[in-house]
Order: C-alpha cells, then sequence, then structure tokens
C-alpha cells in the first residue's frame, strides 16, 4: 500500500490552517479589527473539523493491516505525547483524539457498512452542537470520516457537493454575522469546513499537491513544532495592536514547513514524531532512513496516519 497523496494534502492544508487559528486564538485582544473579524468569520473552527476526518479515515486504513491491539498502543502513546505537549500548550487536540480514538472509533470499527457509522457520526456531531461544541465535535466528526471512506462516494458527487456546502456556508455566516448564537456560528463552520475540503479536491494540481503533501506527511511533527513556535512568539505578538503580526507569523511559519518537510522526507521515510510514534507503537526502532532511490518507492507500512 502507497500513501493515498489527496488525503496528505488535505492535511497539509488542515495543518496551515490550524496553525493560524491557533496563532490568532492564543493573542487575542479585547478590542476587535478587520483581521479579528476576516480570521473568526472565515477560518476559525473550520480547520479542526477536516483534521478530524481524515483521522476517522486513518484509523481505517490503519486496520487494513494491522490489529487492533496494536491501534490501541497507537493511541496510548498519541495520549502520551498530547499529555507532554500539554505541559506547554494549553489548547493541545492530540489527549482528545486519543481517548476519542479509543472510546469511539474502535467500538464502531465492529460495524459493519458505512451507511450505520455515517448515521451515528451524524447524531454525534448534532448533538455535540447541542452540548457546546468545540471538542464535543470530535466523536461524530470521526465517525462520518469513517463512514464515508467506507461508502466510498463516487468523484462525481464533488461538484455538487461543493456547491451546496460553499452556500451553505455563505448564508449560515451572514445569519451569525447578523444574529450571533454559538451554534449558528459552529454549524456556519461546519459548513465551511465542507466546502473547503470539497474544493481544495477539484483544485488539487500537481503542483499544489506537492506544497501540501510534504506539510500532511509530517502533520504531528509540523503541529508540534507550531505550538512551540506560537509560544515562544506570544509575549512579541501581544505588543503589535493591528494583528498582523499574527498572519505573518503562521505564513513564514508554514512556509519555512513545507521547506523543512520536503528536505527532510528526501531523506527519511516518517518525520521526526512520526518516527517516534511508530517506534513507540511497535516497541522497535522502525526503519527510517532512505538509502537509495530505490527506497524512495518502497511501499509503507500504515499510510495516511502520521
Amino acid at each position: 500500500m502507497t500513501r493515498i497523496r489527496e488525503l496528505d494534502a488535505l492535511r497539509g492544508f488542515a495543518v496551515g490552517g490550524i496553525m493560524l487559528v491557533n496563532t490568532w486564538q492564543h493573542n487575542a485582544k479585547a478590542t476587535r479589527n478587520g483581521v479579528d473579524l476576516v480570521i473568526e468569520g472565515l477560518f476559525q473552527s473550520r480547520f479542526y473539523p477536516i483534521f478530524s476526518l481524515l483521522f476517522g479515515i486513518s484509523f481505517m486504513l490503519f486496520l487494513r493491516g494491522n490489529s487492533r491491539w496494536a491501534l490501541l498502543s497507537r493511541l496510548f502513546w498519541l495520549f502520551c505525547l498530547g499529555q507532554i505537549q500539554h505541559t506547554f500548550y494549553d489548547g493541545e487536540v492530540l489527549t482528545d483524539y486519543a481517548v476519542y480514538g479509543a472510546a469511539v472509533l474502535l467500538p464502531a470499527s465492529f460495524l459493519t457498512g458505512g451507511l450505520p457509522v455515517l448515521l451515528l457520526g451524524l447524531a454525534g456531531l448534532a448533538w455535540g452542537l447541542q452540548v457546546g461544541g468545540g471538542s464535543w465535535l470530535i466523536p461524530g466528526l470521526f465517525l462520518i470520516g469513517m463512514g464515508v471512506w467506507r461508502l466510498s462516494p463516487p468523484r462525481s458527487l464533488l461538484l455538487p457537493s461543493f456547491v451546496v456546502s460553499a452556500l451553505a456556508a455563505v448564508l449560515l455566516t451572514a445569519a451569525w454575522v447578523s444574529d450571533g448564537g454559538w451554534i449558528l456560528y459552529s454549524t456556519a463552520a461546519l459548513a465551511g469546513a465542507a466546502a473547503y475540503v470539497l474544493g481544495l479536491l477539484l483544485a488539487l494540481r500537481p503542483w499544489l499537491s506537492a506544497v501540501l503533501e510534504p506539510l500532511g506527511r509530517m502533520a504531528l511533527t509540523n503541529y508540534v513544532m507550531g505550538t512551540v513556535v506560537i509560544v515562544l512568539a506570544t509575549p512579541l505578538l501581544n505588543t503589535d495592536p493591528t494583528r498582523w503580526s499574527v498572519v505573518a507569523l503562521a505564513a513564514v511559519t508554514v512556509a519555512a514547513q513545507v521547506l523543512l518537510s520536503r528536505w527532510w522526507l528526501a531523506r527519511f521515510r516518517y518525520g521526526p514524531l512520526e518516527w517516534i510514534w511508530r517506534c513507540l507503537t511497535w516497541f522497535r526502532v522502525v526503519p527510517n532512513r532512505l538509502e537509495s532511490g530505490r527506497d524512495r518507492n518502497r511501499p509503507l507500512p500504515d499510510p495516511g496516519v502520521s
């Protein structure tokens, strides 16, 4: 099995968006300006749903060639990595992903067919919207990702689905601007996330994929690296009343991560934290260095899970 490049590109897109939103959220100001309004209306809460959907898909990909015990080991070590990150970054989601993965995705993996899982995911999403949104949406999004992957909808549905989701995102965002309300906002954000996913899949070209794929293949490393940058830069960002430094820092960080990821993956199979995670999962040293050009084309054991 080789990696599924569209999933890596989507994951890279989500990592870049999360960097922007997290930088903005951790440098919030009492007085809001145009930059705040644009980020809140177009980007906030639009990228973690994408990442959550992809995690549900990755769960299924891992189970193609591995046992559920191996998956539990993988989730346990993800929880441990999240606990380490939590010591310096309160907004980490790795522990949530590990807990919800074990509590929700693992039991759902025993269900047959994609439709029951998809319906459970939609019900979980509706419940999450009612009880508070945020991390409560993760279980439903996990299940929706798993269900969609099992159903394998045809590519012909991409364009009409994009049109519907984009229109819904515009109308719901406009309604939120007029009336407010966090349920309305969360629903608009979910529609926006769907539009971003479908739009990117429609627009994806080799040059764009070449930019996003390395970022996505090293998603764990880049996510944690981004949080370190945010923590270190926060004192300086707090001195900027215009908020443009938030956008600049996110753009520079993501650009550097793209270059670093391309450089690293030309020499190694997995990113640094991805490799550590695999070694911990299997309790052995997993080969990582690419010794020759032939190694670069060698199949990977657990695609799309990074």
